[in-house]
């Protein structure tokens, strides 16, 4: 079943070069890159199967953090970006 992770990163390397990480997000075909540091995704994927595949695009001292996304969300956002949220979790919910 398909569902909807919230990736969160803090890269701690001033300077460092995390596009491997970025291309690597976007390795899913369906995304959601709104806020710096925040990614959506929606996949097949378990979190550890995320975070294995993206571990080596991180330095050490990095923090990674990926979460099942439920229906209990709510922010300021701009109506595009709820646009995709709402969809892939309508459709998650329905599952």
């Amino acid at each position: 079943m398909k569902k909807v992770y919230l990736i969160s990163y803090d890269l701690n390397r001033p300077g460092q070069d995390y596009s491997g990480l970025h291309t690597e997000i976007k390795n899913n075909s369906t995304w959601w890159h709104f806020l710096d540091s925040t990614w959506l995704i929606y996949t097949y994927e378990k979190a550890d199967q995320i975070v294995k595949r993206l571990e080596p695009h991180i330095d050490k001292n990095d923090f990674l953090l990926v979460i099942d996304v439920g229906n209990d969300y709510q922010g300021r956002l701009t109506k595009d970006a709820w646009d995709w949220i709402n969809e892939k979790l309508g459709k998650y919910s329905l599952v």
